[in-house]
């Protein structure tokens, strides 16, 4: 088994981000950051760009629009066109609540379905669970990870650089 990366572990949330803001600034690309709880900030401090999930939800509202429309306008002009009270086939007025409720239930389908393709899930597996003491991670443990596979790694010089930067039972964690 190779080594995935070195792993270590802060002692508080605002060290982990102090040492996530030290960790960029130092240049390192390949690199994560695990905590109990979202951290306000932390996606800066890594320099992490903005989500693409609003693009998927904003395309599964409008197909939804579309659909809803289409639909009403399918059913009422071809499919089972009845004259009511002198109305017309298709107004958009008449669409508007199949409209509605198909943009809302599938902005809601694309916004999860889109979260969960841009964030690889599920994982069912990943090297970071082999550290033993990574399942404190989901209860009181703030660890910060740089992996193997980094431009900037070196086994000695990452390791003091961790230690220098606050980081605790700096492990190496196998893949």
């Amino acid at each position: 088994m190779g080594s995935y990366g070195l792993i270590a572990t802060f002692k508080t949330p605002s060290a982990l981000y102090a040492a996530a803001k030290r960790v960029r600034a130092a240049g390192f690309c390949k690199w994560d950051v695990f905590s109990p709880f979202p951290i306000h900030g932390m996606d800066q401090a890594m320099g992490l760009r903005r989500s693409k999930v609003p693009v998927f939800t904003f395309l599964g509202g409008a197909t939804g629009l579309c659909l809803g429309m289409l639909m009403s306008w399918y059913m009422g002009e071809i499919d089972y066109p009845l004259i009511v009270g002198g109305k017309p086939f298709f107004s958009p007025i008449f669409t508007f609540p199949i409209a509605y409720e198909l943009t809302i239930l599938l902005a809601a389908f694309g916004t999860l379905f889109g979260m969960f393709w841009l964030n690889r899930l599920p994982q069912h597996y990943h090297s970071v669970f082999n550290f033993r003491k990574f399942s404190r991670t989901s209860d009181d443990a703030f660890m910060l990870v740089i992996e193997r596979a980094d431009s900037q790694f070196d086994d000695m010089g990452t390791r003091a650089f961790l230690e220098k930067i606050g980081g605790r039972d700096i492990s190496e964690v196998t893949e």
